[in-house]
């Protein structure tokens, strides 16, 4: 079992080195050559791991329990976030350990909250690997080591489960492995796509693919300090738009699309919900703000841009919505708590789950009315089964628990009440902007590491959806 956990780790980290060669690439035709060793260097380590552990662990592998399953998962990460922050800590552009492993953390975890105040000063090459963290934490980089476990002899179903978002995981195909790389081919196919159109809005191409990670995996990193806002363009707000909307709708849809299954997406209860939540949403603020941009079309744009960077949990910025009216920062704020769809990129809350808790009190209000009655949730036109409901109830709490912990946390360290809610919400949720001295106009550089640790926790916990982080606090774990 031991030998079959480092496998997976080591893979993952082997990966992760792997994936070092589009940063040196850039590194290459920008005329960085200096930068080439500072990825090269960790990358030739974690293939040699890889390669050594494979190799020794080769006839020793066995199928993980469910417990394996959770430490896998959160040593994956863990490891993952851990060679994403070399880079940038040996190459000096992020000359701490806790602002290295906080950026890496953010990445991953597709946050996008981060603690460099001038990003353009940030070589071009380490530009594209903090945003590139944001696309392979996106899909999750253990889906992505699925993919290949026929090759390394382990099942795989119980890891993506530990990985996935939302309260109901399955696959959708027989083999897990065929659910993974058809995920993975999806993702690919939309950022390429994505890159494309943004070029031919005007991006030069490095900065085209590094926002094409950033928004498929709904981070929000960007190449420029003032994020969006800089290229101050309509085609590019209204790309973004869309891959991050798209972005924040259940993979799965995507699979049924393409296979021809039209009728699952029209009853799936959380694309209804979601696609409303955004519409109405962005035109409240687009109403409300109108005064602002001195135009119906102009408040429409940076309203809806800045909805669905919100709910999809990406971060973007094309405008500082701190200076709007405070009906539509309440807007905003409200957004904070419900997040993308499950099986997205999207972190938060997740729209399905705040569907089975509004229809749950629908049904109580009824059993009110009618102590007699039979009542039951219905999801995607399906009565819903009970345990959804008990799943989603204990999340909430885990969720209420852990933003208060880091709001208490950061307060300590002498932040005001209002930006540490805000910040643990946004942290948790993997938003990255907040509200006042964590707002869009402002980056975490100058908070103390004693915050950015506790960020780091909140971050990978918000991702991971807190179970597989908790479950190590509970001392059933520990028993065999």
């Amino acid at each position: 079992m031991i030998a079959s956990v480092v496998k997976i780790v080591s893979v993952v980290i082997g990966i992760v080195g792997l994936t070092f060669v589009i940063p040196i690439a850039a590194a290459a035709s920008c005329g960085e050559s200096e930068m080439i060793p500072f990825f090269a260097l960790p990358m030739a380590g974690g293939l040699v791991l890889a390669a050594t552990v494979i190799f020794l662990t080769r006839k020793k592998s066995k199928p993980l329990s469910i417990r394996a399953s959770f430490s896998v998962v959160a040593l994956a990460w863990t490891s993952a976030i851990l060679m994403g922050a070399i880079p940038l800590y040996i190459s000096g552009a992020i000359p701490s350990i806790a602002g290295a492993i906080f950026e890496s953390v953010s990445g991953f975890t597709t946050t996008g909250a981060t603690n460099v105040a001038d990003i353009e000063s940030l070589p071009l090459s380490i530009n594209l690997w903090r945003c590139q963290t944001h696309w392979l934490g996106g899909m999750g980089i253990v889906a992505l080591t699925v993919a290949l476990m026929p090759i390394l002899g382990v099942g795989g179903f119980q890891l993506i489960k530990a990985e996935t978002t939302g309260p109901d995981k399955g696959k959708f195909t027989p083999k897990i492995t065929t659910t993974a790389k058809l995920l993975w081919f999806i993702y690919l196919g939309m950022t390429v796509l994505h890159t494309l159109m943004l070029y031919l809005a005007g991006m030069n191409l490095l900065d085209s693919l590094a926002h094409a990670f950033s928004s498929m995996g709904t981070g929000g990193f960007s190449t420029k300090s003032a994020s969006i806002a800089f290229y101050d363009s309509p085609a590019i707000d209204l790309i973004c738009s869309i891959f991050m909307f798209l972005s924040g709708i259940n993979f799965t849809l995507y699979y049924y699309l393409f296979t021809g299954r039209l009728s699952e997406i029209k009853k799936d209860t959380e694309l209804k919900v979601y696609a409303s939540i955004v519409i109405l949403a962005g035109l409240i603020i687009t109403l409300l703000e109108k005064g602002t941009f001195g135009s119906f079309w102009h408040s429409l744009r940076y309203a809806f841009f800045q909805v669905i960077s919100i709910i999809t949990t990406t971060g973007y910025s094309s405008w500082d919505y701190t200076f709007w009216k405070p009906s539509s920062q309440m807007v905003i704020l409200l957004l904070f708590f419900i997040g993308g769809c499950a099986g997205s990129t999207s972190g938060g809350f997740k729209v399905i789950r705040w569907s089975v808790l509004a229809k749950q009190l629908h049904n109580e209000i009824q059993r009110m009315l009618l102590p007699h009655g039979v009542f039951t949730i219905r999801i995607n036109g399906m009565p819903g089964r009970k345990d959804i409901v008990y799943s989603v109830a204990a999340f909430f709490f885990l969720y209420v628990v852990l933003l208060l912990l880091t709001t208490f946390a950061t307060c300590l360290a002498g932040m005001d009440l209002f930006t540490s809610l805000t910040g643990a919400l946004s942290m948790v949720g993997n938003i990255g902007p907040a509200f006042n001295m964590l707002g869009p106009a402002y980056s975490c550089a100058s908070l103390p590491d004693s915050v950015k640790w506790v960020y780091c926790l909140a971050m990978l916990a918000g991702r991971l959806e807190f179970y597989t982080i908790m479950i190590y606090f509970f001392p059933s774990y520990w028993k065999k």
